[in-house]
């Protein structure tokens, strides 16, 4: 089983922690880390083009003229798209441009971005953050000690006091377990965690 050194928020080695190869030892594969973070970010996007059709656009609720003797063409509506301040026909309307991805996929994407941070010794595991206060300047130091300058830091909860703690530095993320993901983690170059993270992720992931 591969192992993963376990530290306190000094930088000192505590013990030896063995984790599961099926989610700490996958060799990644680019092809599928790609496919998921496109999948991420179709679900993140926001159709807001919008145009408004002759049903929407104000007035245009009396017939300008009747339907025949005038010698015109018949109309039944000045708000039609012919007409100036009329509708537009067929113009854009917001769209969702999320589609669906395999579970095994997204769960396989996952492990390999874990495993792509524990080969190249960019994952680190902590006994505790030991952030009792929102103070940014606790966070910004043990960053500092592990010389960290970007990375996600995931807590077994939602943390709000670590969340606000950390959310004025620069490319540093502060995310539950449940919403690890594989954008995030190729974004940041550190994957930061407790103990408990460990085997919740195990759980979580395990094949």
């Amino acid at each position: 089983m591969a192992t993963l050194q376990v530290y306190n928020a000094d930088k000192e080695k505590l013990k030896e922690l063995e984790v599961s190869d099926d989610i700490f030892a996958v060799e990644p594969r680019e092809g599928l880390l790609y496919e998921v973070v496109r999948w991420q970010q179709a679900k993140r996007r926001s159709g807001n083009s919008s145009t408004k059709t002759r049903a929407e656009v104000a007035g245009g609720g009396r017939k300008p003229w009747r339907q025949k003797g005038t010698g015109r063409a018949r109309v039944g509506s000045t708000r039609n798209p012919v007409w100036r301040h009329g509708g537009v026909a067929h113009g854009p309307k917001p769209r969702d441009y999320s589609y669906t991805l395999p579970k095994k996929v997204r769960k396989l994407g996952l492990r390999m971005a874990l495993s792509a941070k524990a080969l190249s010794n960019r994952l680190l595991v902590l006994d505790d953050y030991a952030v009792d206060e929102i103070k940014t300047k606790k966070v910004r130091s043990l960053l500092d000690r592990f010389g960290v300058d970007s990375a996600v830091l995931v807590a077994e909860h939602d943390d709000t006091t670590l969340r606000l703690s950390a959310r004025n530095i620069p490319k540093v993320s502060v995310l539950p377990h449940l919403g690890l993901n594989v954008y995030d983690l190729l974004k940041h170059e550190y994957l930061i965690v407790t103990e408990s993270v460990i085997g919740a992720l195990e759980e979580r992931l395990k094949p």
